[in-house]
């Protein structure tokens, strides 16, 4: 059980330490690795360099760790060796050369465990002296010669190269120290022959001095050409020439002769079987310059060559027109002619001149002259000048014959508003540029515009003030000699802009009350269509937009109401752009008729039952005597009262009877004072109705005189009171 544990242990050790098991009792760590170059990272060519690669390995047990060492040299492995010490790898270049230049890097490995140092660049500095060795010091023309470059001791992938005479002739690339190549020289005399080489050390190269310098002697192969041209001197176009290439000296040979005649670019005979090439032609004045007549044998190459000079029999004729701008239909001269001609060798009646194409409707007036309409369309003329069989043709003449310029049309860009700036157009629709178009106002000349290119336009810019100045401009166009054409009248419609527009309210503004249908009319002066919008503020969005071709519309609101009321006001705006508003309108909405005779029928009635309490309050009031001594009451006769009961029957008025009350003199004067003279008071009494027993409501008003003096009632003391017999006045 315990073995069991001790080995469970040692896997979970294993698994999740960093440490590694090497067996059942050691364990390691790779701390680190380090890469030495010894003497130095910089060294010159043969210096003994050494590598060494040191690691720091830290391990639990006394049995040595298997360590497998890598090197690398610009990432591509280069040593590899396996030890069971821990002494340092040591990596030895005995010789340095250019070629160990790069940067190297140290890797160790110990199980599955690696680890790598930083890089460490060596730089080598140093090459040998290049050496260069010929076959043979001695070679006939066209032969071959084996030439060996050698570098000594260098290693690594080098480019040779060799030079002739300081020339590079040929370069090679190797992965050794030396190559051979074949050089063939095709002059005869002294050659020199050097080379030198590139050590490639990616992504540099070092490049060597120049090695020794070898001669070899190049001798002239027995072989010699003659050419011969005949005529020789003061040759003229239209002579016949004569060329001869022969083959005047050679030994007997094996192998294929070819011989080659030729003038410049151009190859005129060769011959493969013979030993001579010939060739006759025309001599013309193109054919003045070098001929050259070539021989290939093998490798063996010989030229000769000669020149000639032949003299023009008669210049290139030149084509002219006249004029130098023709239009359609207008009539022109096409002239043809040689400026020089070999006056010793031709006459100039002897030229004789056509044009091509022949169908042309021209006709020649004298030698070298042409004369004619000019056609609708474009046309290219060449002309031809012939002598002894000599042709020559100028260069090629195109006529275009320009198009006349069409009445212009006169008209504008976008819209014409008053007093503010507008273009004008003037086009002609058929026309070679360039046309001059010019802009009139009553004939008077204002500007001038040259369209030169297609895509340029003839635009002015101008402002009326009255809408009838739009039918003063007109326009001119030119592009000839010619007489210039007039545009008609420009016919444009000219917008007026809007004035401030008027806000008329209908019904009047004291007279809008609730329920009416309100109109808003909206009116201005303006070129139509007119767009109106109607606002009210406090509102940013209109309440109606309308477009009239009027100068006036109205807006309708139906129903009225008190929530209408509000300050209103219209805008207007045309094609001008303007867009102005009229004043402000403050409209209140007064009550309904209806509601007012309402409201006042109400308030008569509610001072009619005021006045109603007043009368009845005024009426209840009644005289009181509080001190009288004595109270004289009229006895009405009987009649009278059945006269009165007989009325009372009658009339449901009330009866109004007057008594006279006598006040009697008072016992004390000095309380009661005392009036002069007689005064007669009245009293309005109601009498009860029959049959209504103890009503204070009476049905009749009596008056009584008092005669006499007495005193003032509301000096009456109420102590005192004799009458005992009045009524009880209601309150």
């Amino acid at each position: 059980m315990g073995l069991l544990l001790l080995l469970t242990s040692t896997l979970l050790s294993s698994y999740f330490h960093p440490w590694r098991v090497v067996d059942a009792q050691a364990l390691f760590t790779i701390k680190g690795i380090t890469l030495f170059i010894e003497p130095s990272a910089d060294v010159i060519r043969d210096t003994s360099v050494i590598l060494k690669c040191q690691a720091v390995v830290s391990s639990s047990g006394q049995e040595p760790l298997s360590r497998h060492y890598t090197i690398y040299k610009d990432g591509e492995e280069v040593y590899t060796k396996t030890s069971s010490t821990s002494e340092d790898l040591l990596y030895r270049l005995p010789e340095a050369r250019v070629s160990n230049t790069g940067k190297y890097k140290c890797q160790i490995t110990i199980e599955d465990k690696k680890m790598i140092s930083d890089f460490k660049k060596l730089t080598v500095t140093g090459l040998s002296e290049p050496e260069v060795h010929l076959n043979t010091g001695v070679v006939s023309e066209g032969e071959e010669v084996t030439a060996r470059c050698m570098a000594p001791g260098e290693t690594g992938s080098i480019i040779f190269y060799f030079y002739e005479d300081s020339k590079e002739i040929l370069e090679k690339k190797v992965n050794s120290n030396q190559t051979e190549v074949k050089l063939r020289f095709n002059s005869v005399g002294i050659h020199k022959v050097h080379c030198a080489y590139t050590v490639l050390v990616m992504p540099d190269s070092f490049k060597s001095k120049d090695s020794n310098t070898v001669h070899i002697s190049v001798k002239e192969y027995p072989i010699t050409l003659d050419l011969d041209i005949s005529p020789t001197y003061k040759i003229y176009e239209g002579d016949r020439l004569d060329i001869l290439c022969t083959i005047i000296k050679s030994q007997h040979s094996s192998q294929s002769i070819q011989l080659f005649l030729s003038q410049g670019t151009q190859l005129l005979r060769s011959e493969s079987t013979e030993t001579k090439v010939s060739h006759n032609m025309t001599a013309l004045a193109k054919n003045s310059g070098e001929f050259e007549c070539r021989l290939v044998m093998g490798n063996v190459v010989k030229v000769a060559t000669k020149t000639i000079s032949v003299t023009e029999l008669f210049s290139v004729p030149i084509l002219t027109m006249s004029p130098a701008e023709v239009f359609q239909k207008d009539y022109m001269t096409l002239t043809c002619k040689s400026e020089s001609f070999a006056s010793e060798k031709l006459r100039r009646e002897e030229l004789i001149y056509s044009l091509d194409p022949s169908e042309n409707a021209l006709s020649e007036n004298k030698v070298g002259e042409f004369s004619g309409r000019a056609l609708l369309h474009d046309l290219n003329y060449t002309c031809i000048a012939r002598a002894k069989g000599i042709v020559k043709h100028s260069n090629t003449l195109t006529v275009r014959p320009k198009v006349p310029v069409s009445n212009p049309n006169i008209s504008v860009v976008d819209k014409v508003v008053l007093k503010q700036p507008f273009k004008i157009l003037c086009k002609s629709d058929n026309g070679s540029l360039p046309i001059n178009y010019t802009l009139l106002k009553d004939k008077s000349q204002l500007s001038t515009i040259s369209v030169k290119l297609p895509s340029q336009k003839a635009l002015f810019t101008v402002t009326v003030t009255h809408t009838d100045e739009i039918s003063k401009y007109t326009c001119e166009a030119k592009n000839s000699h010619k007489k210039s054409l007039v545009s008609e009248k420009l016919n444009a419609t000219v917008i007026v802009p809007v004035s401030r527009p008027t806000l008329t309210v209908i019904p009047p503004l004291p007279e809008i009350s609730e329920g009416d249908d309100l109109y808003l009319i909206c009116g201005t002066q303006g070129t139509p269509p007119v767009t109106f919008k109607w606002y009210r503020v406090g509102n940013k969005q209109p309440l109606h937009i309308t477009t009239s071709n009027d100068n006036h519309t109205n807006y309708q609101v139906f129903g009225l109401t008190k929530q209408h009321s509000g300050t209103y006001y219209c805008e207007a705006v045309n094609h001008g752009n303007n867009a102005v508003h009229s004043e402000l309108v403050d409209i209140e909405v007064n009550l309904a008729t209806w509601k007012k005779a309402l409201i006042g029928g109400f308030c008569l009635l509610v001072v009619s039952v005021l006045v109603v309490v007043l009368v009845l309050c005024f009426r209840s009031k009644r005289v009181r005597v509080d001190k009288a001594v004595t109270s004289v009451w009229s006895e009405r006769p009987p009649e009278e009262a059945a006269n009165d009961e007989e009325t009372s029957m009658v009339s449901n008025e009330p009866d109004v009877e007057y008594t006279e009350v006598v006040h009697p003199r008072a016992a004390d004067s000095a309380k009661v004072p005392l009036r002069k003279g007689t005064d007669t008071v009245y009293s309005e009494l109601q009498n009860a109705p029959h049959g209504a027993a103890d009503h204070h409501d009476y049905g009749s008003v009596e008056y009584a005189e008092l005669n006499g003096e007495q005193p003032e009632i509301n000096h009456c003391s109420p102590e005192v009171n004799n009458y005992q017999d009045l009524p009880v006045p209601v309150d």
